[in-house]
């Protein structure tokens, strides 16, 4: 299963790749994770779980960060064992660009799946790839902007609400 997107986040280039290399970050982002820790050097070990179709299982694996260039790309890879459920594996190319207002992130997205998962058949499984990539995504533009207030108020006081600002005390 392979699949591209592209999203704006109001937020710098900086930040957002400062955000895909923190585990705190990842935790929020990543659907169904229980924990995520480890260092974008040594990598992260994370348990994640979910329910594709039928199945309900969670995840042991690891995730593994190349290719990073500071700031305007990296390579994520992983791949997590679910027991008798099977396994998950894949990764994604991310590129980070600034734009006016923030940053246009760029993904590309395999993933493999294999044991009692790969029975559900292809539809399901691509079905569920895409929902979890663009979940992923979501959480992660959501925790660098902060929670949309319809009535402005966050914007208007000047506080900062997404991740960064939580870290820092809103300084």
């Amino acid at each position: 299963m392979q699949m591209s997107d592209t999203r704006r986040i109001e937020a710098s280039p900086e930040d957002v790749y400062a955000a895909l290399l923190n585990p705190e970050v990842l935790k929020e982002c990543v659907p169904g994770a229980q924990e995520v820790s480890g260092t974008p050097e040594a990598g992260f070990e994370a348990t994640v779980m979910q329910k594709v179709g039928p199945v309900k299982a969670t995840f042991k694996g690891a995730v593994v960060l190349s290719e990073m260039v500071e700031n305007q790309s990296l390579k994520i890879s992983g791949e997590g064992k679910g027991g008798a459920a099977g396994f998950a594996k894949g990764g994604a190319d991310v590129r980070l660009a600034a734009v006016e207002g923030g940053t246009e992130l760029s993904y590309d997205v395999e993933a493999k799946v294999g044991g009692k998962l790969a029975q559900l058949g292809s539809r399901i499984i691509d079905g569920f790839a895409k929902k979890m990539a663009d979940q992923f995504f979501t959480n992660l533009q959501e925790t660098l902007e902060g929670p949309k207030e319809a009535d402005g108020d966050a914007e208007s006081s000047g506080e900062k609400k997404g991740w960064l600002g939580r870290l820092t005390g809103g300084a």
